[in-house]
């Protein structure tokens, strides 16, 4: 059932009752951060409202009548619920904006995730953050979905309907064991060239993988990638099957930093022009801007993630 016309607004009420309860227009007025004016007139145009006077004027200040007795009473109620639910609806934003739901690619969630979410819990510690994995295409198809607030996704191009910005750059690198021939190459004489690496049976991500996409659309000028020697869901597992002797792995060189030092693996040098170099990026619905602790961690992987290739840049 729809209001009367003659009931007055919630600001209105307010008013009333600061006049009732400090017995003047003019210091309800100032409480309130409005001028007199404006508050005598909010008063008179209630009188008007409601079809009754509610205070009595004198130069000692301003009372309700018998009727600005009553309504102030009524008033009272309507301003507490309304003050209950101000109170009430604070709370849901507050549990809203505590929440974070993030899906990463797997080389981002492994390597570059953790700093990330440490920082953010050094800024906002009532933050709670779940972190859910997936290959880049996985990643995009579920922030579409509306299943995260912010996705990270490897990969030459920004997924179809998605905004993003690029947040850290990445190198991909061909890893061997140390007894492949590939590991006795050297830069200078032997670097492994584009035609080589395209005719060769790699182990290799699953397609979906920002991993595989780069390295697909940087042989595609050699002719495309041999077929797969293997197809493993995750950098652990491609670097146990190279470390094993299955064969040549192409992966993030974030994934193999304590592998190559520790002589594990060796990193196959490249000839020039084998650029498989990419960015990793945030990802959110084209149309929409992050918000709250999408924002906020967004902004605190812009300012620590690494930065190992070319500039970052905005897109949209």
């Amino acid at each position: 059932m729809p209001l009367s016309p003659h009931v007055p607004e919630l600001g209105a009420l307010e008013l009333l009752l600061a006049v009732a309860r400090l017995g003047s227009v003019g210091r309800a007025a100032a409480e309130l951060g409005v001028s007199q004016p404006t508050a005598s007139a909010r008063i008179k145009g209630m009188e008007r409202q409601i079809g009754v006077p509610l205070l009595d004027r004198s130069p000692r200040g301003s009372r309700p009548t018998e009727a600005g007795r009553l309504v102030v009473e009524w008033a009272r109620h309507v301003v507490e619920a309304a003050q209950a639910l101000d109170a009430g609806i604070d709370a849901l934003r507050e549990r809203r904006d505590a929440r974070l739901v993030v899906v990463a690619s797997l080389t981002v969630a492994e390597y570059l995730m953790p700093g990330w979410l440490l920082a953010l819990h050094s800024a906002s510690p009532g933050t709670a953050v779940t972190l859910r994995t997936a290959n880049s295409a996985d990643v995009a198809g579920r922030v579409l979905a509306g299943e995260a607030d912010l996705g990270f996704v490897e990969g030459p191009t920004t997924p179809t309907g998605l905004s993003g910005v690029v947040v850290a750059a990445d190198r991909l690198v061909v890893v061997v064991a140390p007894g492949h021939p590939w590991a006795r190459r050297r830069p200078d004489r032997s670097p492994l060239t584009g035609p080589e690496l395209a005719a060769t049976a790699l182990v290799l991500r699953e397609p979906g993988s920002g991993t595989r996409e780069v390295l697909e659309m940087a042989l595609a000028q050699y002719g495309g990638a041999a077929k797969p020697l293997l197809e493993l869901a995750s950098s652990t597992a491609l670097k146990a099957a190279a470390m094993t002797g299955a064969g040549p792995v192409c992966l993030s060189e974030l994934a193999v930093v304590e592998e190559l030092a520790t002589r594990r693996l060796v990193e196959v040098p490249l000839a020039p022009g084998l650029d498989l170099r990419r960015p990793l990026r945030a990802v959110w619905p084209a149309g929409q801007r992050p918000s709250g602790p999408a924002r906020e961690l967004l902004g605190l992987t812009r300012r620590t993630g690494p930065h190992t290739g070319p500039g970052r840049s905005s897109e949209s």
